[in-house]
């Protein structure tokens, strides 16, 4: 691995409310956007104490960067081996991909006859945004922020908790299929779609739309790992 320079030291607590960022969140950031951009590439090993060196930290908050990569699945530490950059996993793929047909269907079909213009200008502005944005690092946010636009008027909190997380899971993912599959226009275009049947208060065909668009995408996912394309 490339020396890094030192991480830039940490803010004082005292004057702030939000906790200091660590060394290690700032390590974790770093490898998460790696492995999410494909430049760390699955199966590839990350050693702990080439981490601690290129960035200019003890092993201790390389270590922990790599366990919180490990909790959010991009990661695995074997015995032997030690870190080793997760491999996309066609189980995770069938499983995120139905639990968020799921529950972004529930969530569509409690929010849409709610939904305010000012949450339907969120979702265009988003959706504007998302058709113009080259950078594989924005696309994922943009992508999930549209989603969660039109979740806004749901009323359960809990329930759009658990889609965010489910996005965070599916990031990966998104940006393979997104950038790296040519699936931009078909997703864009069910996008617009589904916009649109919420303008027009059509939550059924809202919630039709975006169960095919997710279905659609997990399907193509699916097939390039399986054929060895991703």
């Amino acid at each position: 691995m490339r020396r890094t320079k030192p991480l830039s030291p940490t803010p004082n607590a005292a004057s702030s409310i939000i906790a200091p960022r660590t060394a290690a969140d700032d390590i974790a950031d770093r490898l998460r956007e790696e492995i999410l951009s494909g430049a760390l590439a699955g199966g590839e090993i990350i050693r702990q104490d080439e981490l601690a060196a290129r960035y200019g930290v003890s092993r201790m908050p390389a270590r922990d960067a790599l366990r919180r990569l490990e909790a959010e699945a991009l990661i695995q530490i074997h015995p032997t081996r030690g870190a080793v950059v997760a491999p996309f996993d066609p189980d995770a793929i069938r499983e995120i991909y139905a639990l968020r047909a799921l529950l972004e269907g529930e969530a569509l079909a409690l929010s849409c006859p709610r939904l305010t213009e000012n949450d339907l200008e969120q979702a265009e502005t988003a959706l504007a945004r998302l058709e113009a944005e080259r950078d594989p690092a924005r696309i994922g946010a943009l992508n999930s922020r549209f989603h969660l636009s039109l979740f806004a008027a749901c009323g359960n909190l809990r329930l759009v908790d658990l889609i965010a997380r489910e996005h965070a899971a599916a990031e990966r993912y998104v940006r393979r299929l997104l950038t790296g599959l040519d699936h931009q226009d078909q997703s864009q275009a069910e996008h617009r779609a589904m916009l649109d049947a919420c303008r027009r208060g059509d939550g059924d065909a809202a919630v039709a739309t975006l169960r095919r668009h997710l279905e659609d995408g997990g399907r193509r996912l699916l097939a390039a790992v399986l054929e060895g394309d991703a």
